[in-house]
């Protein structure tokens, strides 16, 4: 009888604290956001050189307070490459896989790349680089595509079987990779299973890279996410490395919380060109004050890892945050940043990802670019854009569909990338 309360009990609160998330506009609570262009001695940041100073102030606040910082470590990188045979897209493409070592005296981690590349594109190739849920081999139909061994996000779903892959799992996620698209329009395609550098569940940070540290990080250290982005900047050193691929244009996207991924890397790391962010919501391009569809207390109850501790003492006091996600997105400036979101995919906050990048255009402007003029969202399948700041609102749920990549490949060749 005890046992049966107890379960009662977590399936009630587990019930109520969903039902608890706000879906409605009238309730968003009022807020103050932090001064995106006031430095900390209360000087307003008028020039660009002004501004890279009021920059290192804001990415020290990230990281202190959100994603953490990444610890000092030495590690020795060696890399292998194996060519595939990838006979279905062989008269216009290569395909291989790209191992990345990482190690040092307390383990190693590999980190294998997808690395598909046009061939009939003269000179060095752009490339558009993301992480991807459940293992290469579910981005791609190519039985030659190493089967992930370690640990997937999804349960029991596209041949996923306690959270490891099996055969089955092979192109189950090809929807969100349109490769003929990508390779048409003459980019290349570069991705990474999000576990090959860090496990998606809270195990303490004693897998992956903080394998590679001999101590759990502190509070205002690294958690999964900064992992992620850190993971994604090793990619790059790679890219950059290699002879064919232009290390000047790359873009860095990601999805749901690879999008959160992709937009800390972008703002650590300046060689990203073009940085994307498909349904990110909390913690990626929503602003947290919003406390809309997901929470930062969502965040910290369910994905403790996520983030760095520090983080947690913000469950329900996003308003003493330092920070928002709007001065985020200013990170990236003055390379391009384009936000996503989805009619039905309210747990992101569409409103929030896109006030978040309407409110960093006074950093764009400082460079000289044109922002966006409207404050308030467009209709859905209506992309709007300038040189720098792009958005759509796609009809339907969370995912990374085709129309989503039309709309990133669209806008990476308006801003040049493709050129």
């Amino acid at each position: 009888m005890q046992k049966q309360f107890i379960v009662l009990f977590f399936i009630l609160q587990t019930s109520w604290s969903m039902s608890a998330q706000n879906y409605d506009e009238s309730m968003v609570p009022s807020y103050t956001l932090p001064e995106l262009l006031i430095d900390t001695a209360g000087n307003q940041v008028q020039s660009v050189a002004e501004w890279e100073n009021r920059r290192g102030q804001i990415l020290s606040l990230f990281e202190q307070h959100m994603y953490g910082r990444v610890p000092d470590f030495a590690y020795q990188t060696s890399h292998t490459t194996r060519v595939l045979d990838a006979a279905d897209i062989a008269e216009n493409a290569t395909q291989e896989e790209v191992t990345i070592a990482l190690e040092n005296e307390y383990g190693q981690v590999q980190i294998i790349i997808l690395l598909t590349l046009p061939k009939n594109r003269s000179g060095k190739v752009p490339v558009f680089l993301g992480l991807n849920f459940q293992g290469n081999q579910a981005t791609y139909p190519n039985p030659e595509i190493t089967l992930t061994s370690n640990y997937v996000i999804g349960g029991d779903q596209l041949g996923i079987q306690n959270n490891k892959a099996t055969e089955e799992s092979r192109g189950a996620r090809a929807s969100r990779w349109p490769l003929d698209l990508i390779l048409s329009k003459g980019y290349g395609l570069a991705t990474v299973h999000c576990g090959d550098i860090d496990p998606d569940f809270d195990d303490g940070f004693k897998n992956g890279v903080h394998a590679l540290l001999p101590e759990a990080p502190a509070s205002d250290q690294w958690g999964t996410v900064a992992a992620w982005a850190w993971g994604l900047s090793r990619v790059m050193d790679y890219l950059v490395y290699d002879g064919r691929i232009d290390g000047e244009k790359v873009a860095v996207i990601g999805h749901s919380r690879l999008g959160k991924a992709a937009l800390w890397a972008g703002a650590i790391d300046q060689r990203f060109a073009l940085v994307i962010s498909n349904d990110s919501g909390c913690g990626g391009a929503a602003l947290s004050r919003r406390q809309f569809g997901e929470t930062v207390e969502a965040i910290n109850d369910r994905f403790p890892h996520w983030f760095c501790s520090n983080f947690h003492q913000y469950n329900q006091l996003e308003n003493q945050l330092p920070v928002d996600q709007h001065m985020l997105m200013a990170l990236i400036a003055p390379r391009a940043v384009y936000v996503a979101s989805a009619t039905e995919d309210q747990w992101a906050d569409p409103k929030g990802e896109y006030t978040s990048l309407y409110l960093a255009g006074p950093v764009f402007n400082l460079f000289g670019f044109k922002t966006l003029e409207q404050d308030q969202l467009p209709p859905a399948d209506t992309p709007i854009g300038t040189d720098r700041q792009a958005y759509h609102l796609r009809t339907g749920k969370h995912d990374l569909t085709p129309y989503d990549w039309q709309q990133y490949l669209d806008f990476a060749d308006h801003i040049g990338i493709g050129r």
